[in-house]
């Protein structure tokens, strides 16, 4: 499985789909991180929270498998930007659940209608 940054800023920061996210993180046999991941959850957390808080999420991340950006996920994350309108960061992070035929778990929109994507949409405020 792969976790988008939307489910794990929802589990670090109690949001209303952590029961959700928490429930398929427990299931999974195998969770990959790509390093895209790491680097958006210590920016979103840290500007929300602080620097010691973003430091802890990024340390419990690392308790996962790591997928760094090589040359092979670059061009296939280019490939599938072109073909699904993906920003970088989005097609990084489907690409390296591709690569893995792991499923994408995620509640960002712009996931929502690819296949191998299970979309848990937020509830409305």
């Amino acid at each position: 499985m792969v976790l988008d940054t939307s489910g794990w800023i929802e589990i670090f920061t109690q949001g209303p789909l952590v029961s959700e996210f928490r429930e398929r993180t427990d299931a999974a046999e195998r969770i990959v991180v790509p390093t895209i991941v790491l680097y958006e959850v210590y920016k979103v957390i840290r500007r929300q929270r602080s620097e010691q808080a973003a430091v802890v999420a990024v340390a419990r991340l690392k308790a996962y498998e790591m997928v760094p950006f090589d040359e092979d996920l670059a061009l296939e994350a280019a490939d599938l930007s072109l073909q699904h309108g993906l920003a970088m960061a989005d097609a990084v992070v489907y690409a390296t659940a591709r690569h893995y035929e792991a499923t994408l778990v995620t509640s960002d929109k712009d996931f929502a209608e690819l296949p191998g994507v299970v979309y848990l949409e937020k509830p409305e405020q």
